[in-house]
């Protein structure tokens, strides 16, 4: 697979994207479930989101992965509202099932249903401001893999359309992301790998089926961005769910994990790089498929972000030793 340290290709799709794409869960701002369980990541400043987006696309970003729930919405509007004119350039991905209440910013339930995907897929695009999704995925980790080979099958028609270029699976599931690898236009897998949290089966999946490795919380949520205080509330690290590790609840860090990050902070610093950009260039070692996706609320976290780039993967080297420090 032709690659270099700056670039990927998604997966069989052809669709070039740069090897650092940015996730906007963190750009939805607040939003909650039913029970007032925090989704977002806290108050979120928009103008600071759009020049945040802005300055990214002039460091040479070009992916940008959002989803219709993030926000209830907001996400989705505040991404086309800043790639605007620009839009042509980038790759967008965007993502489907769950079934929110815009006004209220609350989480209501999900749909697996084909009927659905096409239903969700035009709010979307309305949000967007756009006429096509470059990448949509399913957004239910744990869907039924028979009800999910219906909705591959929707996404090809889609593409068929030109509705959509390709599709992939948001899930941690090896034997589900290969039910979605048996569509002609399946890109990729979208999956949480970090230098604390490997995914060997996911990678090996995503080699198999010749998709692109999408992932989801590079830094482990900010851990590896160098957070340790606790969150403000409405941010949903202050009240972490059970899938969510790294987190007391509303106390910080766990220090657990704070004691493993210190244990790697001198190899993923080396070569001038910060803590985030080691952890970043971790991810492009570990795969040539990988395309890491930190959120971001602000240019100076974008700037960070991006400086990863420039920086490239670690070293064979600094891979086995910080397995050895990991006892892995």
């Amino acid at each position: 697979m032709e690659t270099d340290s700056t670039t990927r290709t998604l997966g069989r799709s052809g669709i070039r994207v740069s090897a650092l794409g940015f996730g906007c869960w963190a750009i939805g701002g607040e939003w909650q479930d039913a029970t007032g369980q925090p989704l977002g990541w806290g108050k979120v400043d928009d103008e600071e989101s759009v020049r945040a987006v802005h300055r990214a696309l002039d460091l040479g970003i070009t992916f940008f992965d959002t989803a219709d729930t993030y926000g209830a919405g907001h996400s989705e509007r505040v991404l086309g509202r800043a790639l605007g004119r620009r839009r042509d350039e980038v790759v967008v991905a965007t993502k489907w099932g769950n079934v929110f209440d815009e006004e209220t910013r609350t989480l209501t339930g999900h749909d697996d249903s084909p009927a659905y995907v096409r239903r969700a897929l035009t709010a979307s695009l309305r949000r967007l401001g756009t006429d096509h999704v470059d990448l949509y995925q399913l957004h239910l980790s744990d869907a039924d893999p028979a009800r999910a080979a219906e909705l591959r099958d929707a996404c090809e028609e889609l593409v068929g359309e030109g509705l959509i270029r390709a599709y992939g699976w948001s899930t941690d599931d090896p034997a589900r992301a290969a039910v979605f690898a048996e569509g002609p236009h399946c890109a990729a897998v979208q999956h949480t790998l970090n230098v604390l949290q490997d995914a060997p089966q996911l990678l090996d999946t995503a080699e198999k089926f010749d998709l692109a490795a999408i992932n989801r919380s590079p830094l482990a949520m900010g851990l590896l961005g160098g957070r340790r205080a606790g969150a403000e509330a409405g941010d949903i690290r202050s009240r972490p769910p059970a899938w969510l590790p790294g987190f007391g609840d509303g106390d910080g860090a766990d220090p657990a994990w704070v004691e493993r990050i210190e244990a790697l902070r001198s190899v993923l610093t080396s070569d001038g790089r910060t803590l985030a950009q080691g952890a970043l260039g971790w991810i492009w070692a570990r795969s040539p498929r990988t395309v890491p996706i930190p959120g971001f609320r602000s240019v100076a976290q974008a700037e960070q972000n991006a400086g990863a780039l420039a920086k490239g993967p670690l070293t064979a080297g600094q891979l086995a030793e910080i397995d050895r420090l990991l006892g892995r």
